[in-house]
């Protein structure tokens, strides 16, 4: 895929994004107004907004990933210091999504941090049990509902092997969570929502990213074929600030999430044309065909399997 648009980069560089700005702002403001105010007087609704205000923030740590709303990064990742979302340093997610970004490597069982394929050769020597757990997980009940479990066994999994071959980046990241946690954990625990409760809000706002993520890249022979526009212009494309637009924002990764929707509309026909066409008109389709259908097999479909 091509890189950066030139307008994308030079709009970023030469303005503050005061939009972005606001919005991180009034995340905070909604996670604190719902662990003092609301929780007390609705405790099953705070579990189940604390959980969607956890996704919105994930959406908002990815456009600080890739250079936003200021032009100093040290600035931009403090304003997404406290992990909402409790299990998920921000600096491991970001170096993992920015290797993402390596289009050539899109899918790629090992090469992509974000692949849901597994090497076919390891396929084979799963016990059933859990050839049962992966093939419930590519349905997109099963991926919101083991989904994030999964995800996140296999990462802590890979980043404690990593931080035990001595990774620094992978140690640092961790460590440089933990204080974040703690803050977390302590206004949790001073509002009036139970920790255990909180922790089913970051279940659900990890449950709820997994729509995003669930078809947003395919296996393909190209390169370009891989990555998915979702037409969608309700809730959830805002709650994803526009990510559904997938191949417009690897195609302009510098872009900022308001921008996303106008070079779609402008290029609609070379986007989809650079795709083949790998379009949906809306979450909603989503649902209908892939609720408890899996979408893809598990093990890679272009992978030899010896």
């Amino acid at each position: 895929m091509s890189s950066t648009s030139g307008v994308a980069t030079t709009d970023r560089v030469k303005t503050t994004e005061w939009v972005t700005f606001v919005l991180i702002v009034t995340c905070y403001a909604l996670w604190i107004a719902i662990l003092f105010w609301l929780t007390p007087y609705a405790p099953v609704l705070a579990v189940l907004l604390a959980g969607l205000v956890v996704a919105f923030h994930a959406s908002l740590e990815h456009e600080v990933l890739h250079g936003h709303p200021f032009r100093s990064k040290a600035l931009n990742e403090a304003l997404v210091f406290l992990p909402l979302n409790l299990f998920i340093p921000y600096n491991r997610f970001r170096d993992q999504h920015l290797a993402h970004h390596l289009d050539s490597n899109l899918t790629d069982p090992y090469d992509d941090p974000e692949s849901n394929y597994l090497d076919p050769a390891v396929w084979l020597t799963m016990p059933r049990w859990k050839r049962a757990l992966f093939r419930l997980n590519n349905t997109l009940f099963g991926r919101m509902l083991v989904g994030p479990l999964i995800g996140q066994t296999l990462f802590t999994i890979a980043d404690w092997r990593a931080a035990m071959r001595g990774d620094r980046s992978v140690i640092i990241a961790w460590a440089q969570h933990v204080p974040g946690v703690a803050i977390v954990i302590a206004l949790v625990m001073a509002s009036a929502m139970p920790l255990w409760a909180y922790v089913i809000s970051a279940y659900i706002g990890l449950s709820i990213l997994k729509i995003r993520t669930f078809l947003e890249h395919r296996a393909h022979e190209k390169t370009r074929a891989r990555t998915v526009i979702i037409e969608d212009r309700g809730p959830l494309a805002f709650m994803f600030l526009n990510n559904n637009l997938h191949v417009v924002h690897h195609m302009n990764p510098n872009a900022p999430w308001y921008k996303l929707p106008a070079l779609y509309r402008a290029g609609r026909a070379r986007y989809l044309a650079s795709n083949e066409t790998y379009v949906y008109r809306s979450y909603a389709e989503l649902f209908r065909r892939y609720f408890l259908v899996a979408k893809d097999p598990v093990p890679h479909p272009l992978w030899p399997k010896d």
